[in-house]
């Protein structure tokens, strides 16, 4: 052979099947191996300084390197029990036994004295904690807890809450934590029971599940040493886990599939599964090479977070490709016909059933007779449920994207709205060798402009640096840091308020803080989402281009890709910009989409739906080879991986059909987004439009030329499928 897409799987699936035990015992020590790396090797994750952009990074830097970062501060929240006004004598008593035994616990540096909101129904104490390498300790947060537990224990007529730095990001990753157990807990069974559909027999049912779960397994593994050249961020293994599980399984289900189909019709084991190397072995290489060109324009965007996600996706991949075609063709040929053992009588007859592809042979026929029909109907309809995503808004993830029943949520929610200052802020970072005095002076002249202006509403004590030549200011805003309003004014700060305060000053002045990063991010955002966009359709078409040698063809696989795009985003702007089903996904709508969202779900998407893409066009194409008109072709390929298709589609609709329903704002986004687009992609795109594209271009659509007929092939001109030309 000489495409090397179809030699390498071929290869690799005779040796395999020559040497089953060499092939899964090799199989297994790569698991094991990678495992061991992972209890060996501490992995390197992601630090603040990764996520730095623009002119807010530059003030995070200037901070790091004055040491003035703020420590880590926990606030404890006072107001009465059942609302109303306080009881000022109880307050300062709660106030001080909280103090009391704040201080007595190592690692607490300073306790603030009470704090009174502007309308007297809310009380603040702030305690600030000691910081060691690995961030807050256990016994100080437990400590602080039972402080707190106490004071509330012994005031009951006081509502006592505690939110913090270290007690909010606790209770996130906790909810994250429990929502991908939960996921996971429900994808597995789920999954199999998908597969059981979809082959009728249990140990056919079990192998790709099998094979997706060791490669996820050791793709954690072997992400430990990986991740000192591409630090970890805390998102990737759910990353692993969801494409690991989608491509792991598809890619097994593509290559069982066509061997069963081949012994069905009479081949022998190993014939079959040289039948199903050459063919879908070809198609895994291709898909698989298609999602890792997708996801590895992740890489354009500079950002910590994506090339983390970039880098588990492109392993988990590889690791699924390299399962498909060597652990996977020795255990079939170990297997032989047990592979359908042990059969369920009424899922092996309801698979029978729909093997032959009866549904979408329905569906198909009016998209043969009226190809022209079908593809403009068609296209309207995605165009309508694309058109949302013209108006979509994308913001930054804040207070008011987390789940509203975590309690420190809402606790720091109520701090935010007493006190301002607490709620979103503006850093000023200004280093001069002017001196103290200067420093000072220009900075207190700006809080005094800004204050003048309306948009903020406090500010925090200056700090300076041991040497006096760095300061800091922080302006409060009444606003959370994903309104509008906090963005000019942190724009206004920027362009006009502080240039005018601190013109005398020599050095340099930024402005950073929360509202700033989201402003900075949208920017960097801004020039690279398209280049993302170009680099992912680019990539995926020269892939098409390569496996099948057809402009049209490569053509119109992207213009499909864009199609799913469009419906993905739409319906991520109707359902979490304008709130569509929000009561049935349990959410309050934003407003907008979180800002990587877009970005992560075209890449996935893209990437994923090129698995059945490359099958469904690669069984077409082998009937063109084999001489039969493109029309006949895509009758029949369509037909024949109709089966395969929907089951891939199913356990990936399924699987983020579970993300759509956690409590995680950002999982919803991103399980809405993709089950919507991948059920529409598999079904009225795959079934409709690229049927109804392939008839129209007809023999065109190989150009430049006809793809090859195999050796010795001969047209099945008795075929009743070769009759309808």
């Amino acid at each position: 052979m000489s495409n090397p897409l179809t030699a390498v799987p071929m290869r690799a699936a005779r040796w395999s099947a020559a040497h089953p035990w060499r092939a899964i015992l090799g199989w297994l020590a790569l698991v094991v191996v990678a495992v061991g790396l992972a209890v060996l090797i501490p992995a390197q994750e992601t630090s603040d300084a990764d996520y730095r952009v623009g002119e807010s990074g530059r003030a995070d830097e200037l901070v790091e390197a004055a040491d003035l970062g703020a420590p880590d501060t926990e606030h404890v929240l006072l107001t009465a029990r059942g609302g109303g006004p306080l009881d000022r004598s109880e307050v300062d008593a709660a106030a001080a036994e909280l103090s009391r035994r704040a201080d007595a616990l190592s690692g607490v540096t300073a306790v603030s004295p009470v704090q009174w909101s502007e309308a007297g129904t809310a009380a603040l104490v702030s305690i600030e904690l000691e910081d060691d390498a690995e961030g807050v300790s256990a016994g100080l947060a437990e400590g602080l807890a039972d402080a707190t537990a106490s004071v509330r224990a012994d005031h009951a007529g006081l509502e006592v809450r505690q939110a913090g730095d270290h007690t909010l990001d606790e209770a996130i990753n906790e909810r994250v934590a429990d929502d991908l157990g939960s996921a996971e807990l429900i994808s597995v069974p789920v999954t199999l029971l998908l597969m059981l559909l979809a082959f009728g027999a249990l140990i056919a049912a079990g192998l790709p599940v099998l094979l997706a779960g060791t490669s996820v397994a050791a793709t954690m593994g072997l992400m430990a040493p990986l991740s000192y050249l591409v630090p970890t961020e805390a998102t990737v293994g759910s990353m692993i886990v969801l494409i690991g599980m989608a491509v792991g399984v598809d890619y097994s289900l593509f290559y069982l599939k066509r061997e069963r189909e081949e012994r069905a019709a009479g081949r022998t084991t190993l014939d079959a599964i040289e039948i199903a190397a050459q063919t879908s072995g070809h198609s895994i290489l291709v898909s698989g090479g298609a999602v890792i060109a997708s996801v590895a324009a992740l890489f354009v965007m500079g950002d910590a977070t994506f090339n983390s996600l970039a880098a588990g996706s492109i392993v988990v991949v590889a690791v699924a490709v390299l399962g498909s075609i060597t652990v996977l063709p020795a255990l079939l040929a170990k297997l032989g016909r047990f592979v359908d053992r042990p059969r369920l009588p009424l899922l092996w007859r309801l698979n029978a059933r729909i093997g032959r592809g009866g549904i979408s042979s329905r569906v198909l026929a009016p998209v043969v007779r009226h190809p022209l029909v079908a593809l403009v109907a068609s296209g309207l309809v995605v165009a309508a449920l694309a058109v949302p995503a013209l108006g979509m808004k994308t913001g930054w993830a804040d207070l008011e994207t987390l789940p509203a029943d975590i309690p420190e949520v809402a606790t720091m929610k109520a701090i935010g709205a007493e006190f301002p200052t607490e709620g979103a802020s503006a850093r000023v970072v200004v280093a001069s060798p002017d001196g103290e005095t200067a420093l000072t002076g220009a900075l207190e002249r700006l809080e005094a402009d800004a204050l003048e202006a309306g948009a903020f509403t406090g500010a925090g004590e200056t700090r300076l640096s041991e040497d006096g030549s760095t300061a800091v200011l922080e302006l409060g805003m009444p606003w959370a840091e994903t309104d509008a309003r906090a963005g000019a004014a942190v724009t206004e700060l920027r362009e006009s308020l502080a240039p005018a305060a601190l013109a005398g000053l020599e050095g340099e002045y930024v402005v950073g803080g929360g509202v700033a990063e989201g402003l900075d991010y949208d920017e960097d955002q801004r020039f690279a989402l398209p280049l993302v966009i170009g680099t992912v359709l680019l990539l995926t078409m020269l892939m098409m281009l390569s496996a099948f040698r057809s402009v049209p063809l490569a053509l119109v696989s992207t213009a499909l890709n864009l199609a799913s795009v469009g419906v993905a985003f739409g319906m991520l702007a109707l359902v979490f910009q304008h709130g569509w089903g929000s009561g049935a996904l349990d959410f309050t709508s934003p407003g907008f989409v979180i800002q990587w969202i877009p970005l992560f779900v075209l890449v996935v998407l893209v990437g994923l739906s090129m698995d059945y893409h490359v099958f469904v066009v690669s069984r077409i194409r082998e009937h063109v080879a084999r001489g039969l008109p493109t029309r006949v072709a895509v009758e029949r390929g369509i037909a024949e991986t109709a089966g395969v298709v929907t089951s891939a589609a199913a356990v990936m609709v399924s699987v983020f059909s579970i993300f759509a329903t956690l409590s995680m704002l950002e999982m919803k986004m991103m399980g809405v987004g993709l089950a919507a687009a991948i059920l529409l992609d598999a079904t009225l795109v795959r079934l409709v439009l690229l049927p109804a594209a392939l008839i129209l271009l007809g023999e065109h659509a190989w150009w430049p030329g006809r793809p090859d007929r195999p050796a010795g092939e001969q047209v099945e001109e008795h075929d009743p499928a070769y009759a309808l030309t």
